[in-house]
């Protein structure tokens, strides 16, 4: 891994976790991992780096393969996400998180795995950052084109894990020296510094704070409660769906929904009966 410590350094109050996974494909309940790829920054700008091929007990679509280069003969022989979700939790331990488009993609399958393997891996607490979200908001682009926009380089093994995160790493310090001090509005009209160095700041400005859980099937309403957010209930209060369907709890339990929309809805279903 390269050392940064002589460019600007992250504002940090604890370790940060930059990390990037390569997959058998993009559905967020199905789909496994098949390598991971993590860069832990510590409080001093000192990094550490963890990369492994995972074997995702299932085949690997061709068309994923040749996207990212990995292939069922190479992970045969590698453990499952299982037996390395321990050390993996470990490594994670106290750190805030970040990566690139990792809110709608990285987190939740990483959750889905982690749930799988029995590890209650907390995200509740943690701040997460979104280099791809300041982009999009500040300059609207891909990590390529970011990339050479902020750091004026070429993206050598696009789509390989590790390349994929250092190159991540690398935009947020660019950014954050290209963005300092600079306004633009929000939603509401008003003038703000949205791209400041600190983790805090940057997690606000990056995370989809309506979503219940990461895939958006459930979100807040304007008074924070809990709506569903497609089907035949989209707008509806959860709670009172579950109290006048209870079947449709059932319905989503039994099916194609990631296990982490699964955990949230029973979470607001028990707080019903509890109240």
């Amino acid at each position: 891994m390269t050392n940064f410590t002589e460019q600007l350094k992250l504002n940090l109050k604890r370790p940060i976790v930059f990390f990037d996974l390569e997959t058998t494909g993009v559905h967020v309940g199905v789909d496994r991992i098949v390598e991971y790829s993590f860069l832990k920054v510590m409080l001093d700008g000192t990094t550490a780096g963890l990369t492994r091929k995972v074997n995702p007990e299932m085949p690997i679509p061709l068309t994923s393969s040749l996207i990212h280069g990995i292939y069922d003969e190479d992970v045969k022989d590698e453990p499952t996400f299982r037996q390395q979700a321990k050390n993996l939790a470990n490594f994670l331990e106290g750190c805030d998180l970040a990566g690139y488009n990792c809110i709608k993609f990285d987190i939740p399958v990483l959750m889905e795995e982690f749930l799988r393997a029995g590890i209650e891996f907390d995200f509740e607490g943690r701040k997460v950052v979104d280099v791809q979200n300041i982009f999009h908001q500040m300059e609207q682009r891909t990590l390529k084109a970011a990339y050479k926009f902020y750091c004026n380089k070429e993206l050598i093994a696009a789509h390989s894990a590790e390349a994929d995160i250092v190159a991540t790493y690398e935009v947020l310090l660019a950014q954050l020296e290209r963005y300092a001090n600079v306004e633009i509005e929000d939603k509401d009209g008003k003038k703000i510094i949205p791209v400041q160095n600190d983790v805090e700041a940057l997690h606000k400005f990056t995370s989809l704070r309506d979503n219940v859980d990461f895939a958006g099937r459930m979100v807040y309403d304007e008074q924070g409660r809990e709506i569903f957010n497609f089907g035949k209930h989209k707008g509806k209060l959860v709670e009172e769906v579950l109290n006048n369907e209870p079947s449709y709890y059932d319905w989503m339990m039994n099916g194609d929904f990631p296990l982490y929309t699964k955990k949230k809805l029973t979470e607001i279903r028990l707080r019903k009966f509890n109240k």
